[in-house]
């Protein structure tokens, strides 16, 4: 996995590319600005190069963004949670994955592991840090 990003009226369009083509998603800049900040500043680091959409679930999601490549690590840190900006996981919306309540009672993101749902999940919404949305792929 490997992104190149461009900006255009307050949000980023994102190029994510896979061995199995590209996904290009733009950013909810105004809505999640902690969440999109993290999520460009890895990119442009080189943070998600050659990693792997770790876990697939049709119908469901598809997550990335682990180093460990197995749903375990990230860069070290979590980011303040932006769970009350209205957005919905849509289909094709790019959400921040996190720990469960039991062990992060205030819903933080992970540092680097991302979602894309492949389908409507308003059960997610209000819990999870939606920040953009497919576009292409």
């Amino acid at each position: 996995m490997e992104s190149s990003q461009a900006t255009t009226n307050n949000k980023h369009m994102v190029t994510i590319k896979t061995n199995f083509g590209e996904i290009q998603v733009h950013t909810y800049d105004m809505d999640a600005p902690k969440t999109v900040n993290n999520f460009i500043t890895l990119a442009e680091k080189g943070f998600y190069d050659n990693l792997t959409f770790h876990r697939v679930v049709p119908n469901f999601v598809a997550q990335g963004g682990d180093p460990s490549g197995n749903g375990s690590g990230g860069p070290g840190y979590t980011v303040k949670g932006e769970t009350t900006n209205g957005l919905k996981h849509v289909e094709g919306a790019l959400a921040w994955a996190r720990l469960g309540d039991n062990m992060n009672p205030n819903k933080c993101s992970s540092g680097s592991q991302f979602y894309i749902t492949l389908a409507a999940t308003p059960h997610l919404d209000g819990d999870y840090s939606v920040f953009g949305k497919t576009i292409v792929g």
